[in-house]
Protein backbone atom coordinates (compact mmCIF):
# COMPACT_ATOMS: atom_id res chain seq x y z
CA UNK A 1 0.00 0.00 0.00
CA UNK A 2 2.92 2.71 0.76
CA UNK A 3 4.19 1.85 -2.52
CA UNK A 4 1.24 2.89 -4.42
CA UNK A 5 1.19 6.10 -2.38
CA UNK A 6 4.77 6.64 -3.06
CA UNK A 7 4.82 6.07 -6.57
CA UNK A 8 1.26 8.06 -6.80
CA UNK A 9 3.50 10.89 -5.40
CA UNK A 10 6.68 10.66 -7.49
CA UNK A 11 4.13 10.84 -10.08
CA UNK A 12 2.71 14.47 -8.67
CA UNK A 13 6.24 15.59 -8.16
CA UNK A 14 7.13 15.08 -11.95
CA UNK A 15 4.24 16.51 -13.40
CA UNK A 16 4.79 19.98 -11.17
CA UNK A 17 8.43 19.89 -11.93
CA UNK A 18 7.46 19.61 -15.54
CA UNK A 19 5.02 22.38 -15.41
CA UNK A 20 7.59 24.73 -13.64
CA UNK A 21 10.71 23.77 -16.16
CA UNK A 22 7.81 24.76 -18.72
CA UNK A 23 6.93 27.93 -17.14
CA UNK A 24 10.27 29.26 -16.29
CA UNK A 25 11.41 28.94 -19.95
CA UNK A 26 8.44 31.35 -20.62
CA UNK A 27 9.73 33.20 -18.45
CA UNK A 28 13.32 33.19 -19.56
CA UNK A 29 12.45 33.89 -23.40
CA UNK A 30 10.65 37.20 -22.45
CA UNK A 31 12.80 38.23 -20.01
CA UNK A 32 15.74 37.54 -22.55
CA UNK A 33 13.18 39.64 -25.88
CA UNK A 34 12.19 42.45 -23.38
CA UNK A 35 16.53 42.75 -22.25
CA UNK A 36 16.91 42.70 -26.44
CA UNK A 37 14.44 45.14 -27.07
CA UNK A 38 16.15 48.03 -24.31
CA UNK A 39 19.65 46.78 -25.62
CA UNK A 40 18.34 47.75 -29.37
CA UNK A 41 16.56 51.16 -28.14
CA UNK A 42 19.91 52.05 -25.84
CA UNK A 43 22.34 50.81 -28.56
CA UNK A 44 20.05 53.58 -30.87
CA UNK A 45 19.75 56.17 -28.15
CA UNK A 46 23.76 56.22 -27.74
CA UNK A 47 24.75 56.08 -31.42
CA UNK A 48 22.99 59.14 -31.95
CA UNK A 49 24.44 61.10 -28.86
CA UNK A 50 27.53 59.93 -29.29
CA UNK A 51 27.74 58.85 -32.71
CA UNK A 52 30.98 57.49 -34.46
CA UNK A 53 30.44 60.12 -37.59
CA UNK A 54 30.63 63.01 -34.90
CA UNK A 55 34.29 61.66 -33.25
CA UNK A 56 35.65 60.40 -36.63
CA UNK A 57 34.98 63.97 -38.31
CA UNK A 58 36.19 65.44 -34.81
CA UNK A 59 39.23 63.21 -35.32
CA UNK A 60 40.02 63.61 -38.99
CA UNK A 61 39.38 60.13 -40.42
CA UNK A 62 37.05 59.80 -43.54
CA UNK A 63 34.74 56.69 -44.52
CA UNK A 64 35.19 54.97 -47.56
CA UNK A 65 37.84 57.07 -49.09
CA UNK A 66 40.35 56.06 -51.85
CA UNK A 67 43.16 55.96 -49.26
CA UNK A 68 41.39 53.09 -48.09
CA UNK A 69 40.75 50.91 -51.21
CA UNK A 70 43.98 48.50 -51.64
CA UNK A 71 43.73 46.47 -54.95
Amino acid sequence: MGAIFSSIGAGINAIISAIAGVIMAIVGAITTVIVTIVDVILDILCCRCFGSRRSGMRTGRRRGGAASATY
